[in-house]
């Protein structure tokens, strides 16, 4: 049995630089499971948002709403019998965006479409949230090189993942795997993404942790 019989549909999340994609993809490479990806590159304010936040912040967050809840209501019209779905996002995380982007009447707005616009969706069979340090983030997303993320400041990056954080405290909606991400690296580690599957094999409750230093 591969990771996929047991976990149908598994999200991988995390902030921006966490490399949830990166492992998703790697995911998907090694088991028989489609891949949803969030599309962040057609999000035509992202770029602006970048460059004035106060302005186009409104904007990109309804964009990247309607994105992922189109990509959402695809996948729950998918035949429930065929191969797994590995994902890079859930809708859950949008409004941690929102609130930590907006201002108070511009959530205030957001809130009343997103909640016009949640779906009724099957929770994942799997969570994996990926813990990373502040000075990691900067460093991925400066690796990276994409062009208008070189602006994101160590604050933002630090109030994102302290949003992360207190949402995947009181999460409970599936089961949960919260990986400390700083020193496990599956992009280009294979011995890393070995371990990773075995942990993720390994599980039996529905909230574990795993912490490579300690547990390797």
């Amino acid at each position: 049995m591969n990771l996929t019989d047991k976990y149908h549909y598994i999200v991988i999340e995390g902030p921006i630089g966490s490399g949830k994609t990166t492992l998703a993809r790697k995911f998907a490479e090694r088991f028989p499971a489609n891949l949803l990806l969030e599309n962040a590159a057609a999000n035509p304010f992202l770029p602006k948002f970048y460059q004035d936040a106060e302005r186009y912040a409104l904007p990109a967050q309804l964009f990247f709403l309607f994105q992922r809840t189109e990509q959402i209501r695809e996948l729950s019209q998918r035949d429930l019998f065929g191969n797994a779905t590995i994902a890079d996002f859930f809708l859950e995380k949008d409004p941690l965006f929102a609130r930590l982007n907006l201002n108070d009447e511009e959530f205030a707005l957001y809130r009343q479409i997103y909640q016009h616009q949640q779906l009724q969706t099957t929770a994942p069979d799997l969570v994996i949230y990926l813990q990373t340090p502040v000075d990691a983030l900067l460093k991925r997303v400066e690796q990276r090189n994409i062009h208008y993320e070189q602006t994101i400041s160590r604050e933002y990056l630090m109030r994102l993942a302290e949003m992360y954080g207190e949402f995947f405290h009181h999460y409970d909606a599936s089961p949960l795997l919260i990986v400390n991400n700083e020193n496990l690296d599956c992009a280009t580690d294979e011995a890393a993404l070995e371990l990773l599957i075995e942990r993720i094999e390994a599980m039996r409750g529905r909230r574990e942790y795993f912490n490579p230093r300690l547990d390797g």
